[in-house]
């Protein structure tokens, strides 16, 4: 009687076990380009990496890092489309957040919400030689730091240990800085168009 508890507890154990291991959680690391359009006269480059790891098979919980080339306005932008010198304010960020898929087949399409911190960095350029330099080391002093929340969607592609992806960001960045004041009623934003290629392990 023993022997066969014995043998039914170590059956149960296996399954148990089996079990975990088909449901064992994935990791995934991309890294991404993409383009941000505050203006649709002046677009500019993104970058950075992402990492995400499955809580269920349709949630994930998401960690990104990467730099927006350029998060002010359209209206700031046009301004000084017009003159011969630019102001742009760039941002490395670094932001957590959720994302849930669906389907479970090669093609994954999701939606995600993240939040973080970003570090804007102002720039002009136009200035040559000495004033350019001067200016742009001047304004370093005036780096801030504030909260930044992005949204998004897009689609998966996964094939064995690879996957890629394509889709769309809104990064806001909240700031209540003089920087604030170059928004002319805006708001440090830029929706980014951006594909990623990455493993999973």
């Amino acid at each position: 009687m023993r022997k066969t508890s014995f043998a039914a507890i170590l059956l149960a154990v296996l399954l148990a076990a089996s079990t975990a291991s088909a449901q064992e959680t994935r990791a995934s690391v991309q890294g991404f380009g993409g383009l941000g359009m505050g203006s649709f006269t002046t677009p500019h480059t993104n970058f950075g990496g992402v990492i995400t790891g499955d809580l269920t098979p349709n949630v994930q919980l998401m960690g990104e890092a990467g730099r927006l080339g350029n998060i002010l306005p359209s209206r700031t932008q046009m301004l000084f489309d017009l003159s011969p010198v630019s102001l742009s304010a760039s941002a490395f960020y670094a932001q957590g957040g959720i994302r849930l898929t669906s389907g479970s087949g090669a093609l994954r399409p999701y939606a995600e919400a993240a939040g973080g911190i970003a570090r804007l960095t102002p720039h002009v350029s136009g200035l040559d030689g000495l004033p350019g330099v001067l200016t742009n080391a001047g304004l370093a002093f005036l780096n801030r730091t504030a909260p930044i929340g992005t949204l998004g969607a897009g689609v998966t592609l996964h094939a064995g240990n690879f996957v890629a992806d394509a889709g769309y960001r809104h990064h806001q960045v909240f700031s209540d800085s003089w920087m604030e004041a170059l928004a002319l009623g805006g708001n440090l934003s830029t929706n980014e168009v951006r594909f990623g290629v990455g493993v999973k392990f």
